[in-house]
């Protein structure tokens, strides 16, 4: 009998500090129960894109993201319901140290704030090279911070023989956390990093399932799994129903109110939103299911790896028909296209294919030229530019796009301060950047988004396209996924 999605057994992977070896151990984790034939589904605390790729390939199902940041801590039970509908139990990553979250926004959107709205028990991996008898204090600290979070468990990773793990074992004993798994320091997982961390699963796929083998391989050997899926029946029920995208559009709020004031900040004559007018769909339509299909093409394939699935969803609910494409492959776009989104990745590491493929580029310009709807965010924009390295791109945009050594990272408060294809200008949204890249100017005419810290305007609102680094989660604000269907229909 299938567990119902509020009563998923589930576990959080949690750690002391980044680097620790989370992601070995939730994939080979992942892995390992679906080798024993479960039906295990995979999640991902915060923003990241990437290690979702690798989960989806340890267990075969969408790696979906839980951000209490983007989406707001009500919607991390809901949307965990919906990815884990089906399964037999669920696996948690972490982000970054257990207890660090938004910065200046106490546990907002830690790994720990996500476990205790799961009412998920907590796995401590401790990187227990170069200490012994100290991992105690370590793992007390820890368990005992937010008497909240139940640590259920430690696997020690890095560890270096027989003796040294009976000096950890030894030494643990007086934590009170049980030891669920030793992992041997042992060559380095297949796993190789680039500027924003690993290498996407799209962009070397046959190696990154012999990485994920072996992390399946490292903890089945290491960790005890019975003991895992035990700890992780403990979890507490969840209350509420499982996010769906067609109820999420039915039920979605109404325009939002007036910008609200910014503060002391001196005056930028381009951040004053227009006051915000009644969306899409026009009152009496018909309803969705008896509107015009319309086809939407979204980016994929090596160089566009980055969207959450709930976007697609809500597309779909809006009435839309999804289809991916690959502009690295593809030389045109979907037949019947009547709109565009161009989510993250990697153009730049593909400029020179990007660019050799013309005859895609030139569809892209006419369909933004023709007035259709486009959004592009973060290397949807770059695409977007007039080139990229030197390289060309589409043209759609006025500006240029280029590496930069600085890192551009954090999660950002925004207002719409345009009117476009996704909101009415006053709209609120949160959303994440996260990029090695410069675009000059950074706004245009009409920017698309209004960041309140640090204050600034960002991104480009031009016919029918919205470009912008930042970086949304549709669920949090369903109407934008109603409102660029719409439009496609009208346009």
């Amino acid at each position: 009998m299938l567990n119902s999605p509020s009563s998923v057994p589930r576990l959080v992977i949690a750690a002391p500090s980044s680097g620790s070896g989370k992601t070995t151990v939730a994939t080979g984790l992942m892995a390992a129960l679906t080798a024993r034939g479960l039906a295990v589904s995979p999640h991902k605390v915060g923003p990241d894109y990437i290690d979702p790729g690798y989960h989806s390939l340890a267990t075969g199902r969408t790696g979906r993201n839980l951000d209490a940041y983007l989406c707001g801590p009500g919607l991390v039970g809901p949307l965990f319901a919906h990815g884990a509908r089906g399964c037999d139990i669920a696996v948690v990553e972490g982000v970054m140290g257990m207890f660090d979250g938004a910065a200046g926004e106490g546990e907002l959107a830690s790994t720990a704030h996500v476990a205790k709205l799961l009412r998920a028990p907590v796995v401590l991996v401790v990187d227990a090279s170069s200490q012994s008898r100290s991992v105690a204090a370590l793992v007390h600290g820890f368990a005992s911070w937010d008497p909240e979070v139940r640590v259920g468990g430690v696997i020690l990773n890095k560890v270096a023989s027989d003796r040294h793990e009976e000096l950890l074992r030894e030494a643990l004993e007086s934590a009170g956390v049980p030891v669920l798994g030793v992992l041997r320091r042992v060559a380095q997982v297949d796993t190789p990093s680039r500027h924003l961390g690993l290498v996407p699963v799209a962009e070397r796929r046959a190696s990154a399932v012999e990485a994920v083998a072996a992390m399946a391989a490292q903890v089945s050997h290491g960790c005890d799994l019975d003991a895992l899926v035990a700890l992780a029946h403990s979890a507490g029920v969840l209350s509420g129903a499982a996010w769906d995208a067609a109820e999420a559009l039915a039920s979605s709020p109404p325009p939002p109110l007036p910008v609200p004031s910014l503060g002391a900040a001196p005056p930028d004559p381009r951040f004053r939103p227009e006051r915000p007018r009644p969306q899409s769909p026009p009152e009496g339509g018909p309803p969705d299911g008896l509107r015009r299909k319309v086809r939407v093409a979204v980016a994929g394939g090596a160089a566009f790896s980055f969207s959450y699935a709930e976007h697609a969803e809500l597309l779909s609910a809006a009435g839309a028909e999804v289809v991916v494409f690959d502009p690295l492959r593809d030389e045109g776009l979907p037949e019947g296209t009547g709109g565009l989104v161009i989510g993250g990745g990697f153009p730049e590491v593909y400029a020179a294919e990007l660019s050799g493929n013309e005859a895609l580029r030139k569809e892209v310009s006419a369909l933004a030229e023709s007035g259709a709807p486009v959004a592009a965010e973060c290397a949807g924009l770059l695409y977007l530019c007039r080139e990229l390295d030197g390289q060309p791109m589409c043209g759609v945009l006025d500006a240029t796009a280029r590496m930069s050594e600085r890192l551009t990272l954090g999660y950002r408060d925004a207002v719409a301060v345009s009117d476009s294809v996704l909101a009415v200008a006053g709209t609120r949204m949160r959303g994440h950047e996260f990029h090695r890249t410069v675009v000059e100017p950074g706004s245009g005419t009409a920017p698309a988004w209004g960041v309140l810290a640090p204050r600034r305007v960002e991104g480009f609102v031009e016919r029918g396209v919205h470009a912008s680094y930042l970086h949304t989660h549709w669920a949090s604000e369903p109407g934008v996924a109603r409102r660029f269907v719409e439009r496609c229909r009208t346009s």
